[in-house]
């Protein structure tokens, strides 16, 4: 009988709607309560009190407060069962965290509004490459950064580029707008009739899932070359 308690009480043992680690991946991490959220971190419980529980009882002692929880002593922590040194520590170290993550505020994305804006950007990224490589910027409505992604990496004069990795990309990034990058370590800013062949299947195909082909940019080590710039790219 008591053993048949103490597997009920493990979190493997719950209902899969109910552990927090495949709420999380399936509902995001929003949807968990802080206990969760603590439960994921420390792992494991006791054999008589799930991670959950065991951390339901510590945030309902803090009245369910972080702030409260943060300035716990490890030694107060350590007087629940289940808590030893390493977990002490990495509960203390999470609000830490989110103490300096709150301080740091809310950092501005930059808004890819022009060619020059995102060869700056690239530029950094490609400058040093001798090889031929591409990336995507993925864009939001406000055409600001959601995600940067390399594609391929090739070779001294050309890169492979699929069409349809770039727009999978795009979709599980929920992008409305994509800027394609690659570099030219020969340093001639021209594209190839590879460079238009590809740009071409590009702008069709996000024409096609409706989601707006902003440009593509030639890095170059001084200088670029955009589609849009030279109106090959509407």
């Amino acid at each position: 009988m008591e053993d048949s308690l103490k597997n009920t009480l493990k979190i493997q043992n719950l209902p899969t709607e109910d552990r927090p680690r495949e709420k999380l991946e399936r509902l995001g991490a929003s949807t968990l309560s802080n206990a969760e959220l603590l439960a994921i971190l420390i792992g494991s419980g006791t054999p008589k009190e799930s991670a959950v529980s065991l951390m339901q009882r510590i945030m309902n002692d803090c009245k369910n407060s972080l702030n409260t929880l943060g300035k716990m002593g490890i030694e107060e922590l350590q007087s629940y069962a289940g808590i030893g040194f390493a977990k002490a520590m990495t509960i203390l170290a999470a609000c830490e965290l989110g103490k300096r993550r709150q301080a740091e505020g809310v950092v501005e994305r930059e808004q890819f509004d022009s060619a020059m804006k995102i060869y700056r950007f690239m530029h950094t990224k490609m400058q040093d490459l001798d090889v031929e490589q591409a990336r995507i910027l993925l864009l939001n409505r406000s055409l600001k950064l959601i995600a940067e992604k390399q594609i391929s990496h090739g070779g001294i004069t050309e890169t492979s580029i699929d069409v349809r990795i770039i727009l999978k990309e795009a979709l599980l990034k929920n992008a409305t707008a994509i800027v394609l990058c690659h570099n030219h370590p020969s340093n001639q800013t021209q594209p190839s009739r590879e460079d238009d062949k590809i740009t071409e299947s590009l702008k069709k195909a996000c024409d096609c899932m409706r989601i707006h082909f902003l440009d593509h940019i030639i890095v170059t080590d001084g200088y670029y070359y955009s589609y849009r710039e030279e109106g090959r790219v509407l």
